[in-house]
């Protein structure tokens, strides 16, 4: 993993919470999706989990359920973040 890459977590609202609160069971998930809801670097760290096919925890707001099946939906996505960022630019966009 590069530094560019990896330069997002510096600035992940889990950094300065217990890990396994993202790793927990079915029950705990909604809980530590709230850590993300908030996270200046939520497409960042969805993007890379999503890239690497991360199969435990929550990413981004997402649970390894939730991935696998935007994964399954769209399985011809060689990077997510330029796919994660459109989308997100266009909610953007149809809030204005």
């Amino acid at each position: 993993m590069t530094s560019a890459r990896a330069e997002w977590r510096e600035h992940a609202a889990c950094g300065s919470s217990d890990a396994d609160g993202l790793f927990a069971d079915s029950a705990r998930q909604r809980q530590a999706k709230t850590v993300c809801a908030g996270c200046p670097v939520r497409v960042e760290c969805l993007a890379e989990a999503l890239d690497d096919r991360v199969e435990f925890g929550v990413w981004g707001g997402m649970t390894e359920r939730d991935r696998r099946a935007l994964l399954r939906r769209k399985p011809n996505v060689a990077s997510w973040l330029s796919v994660l960022e459109a989308a997100q630019n266009s909610m953007v966009s149809r809030a204005d």
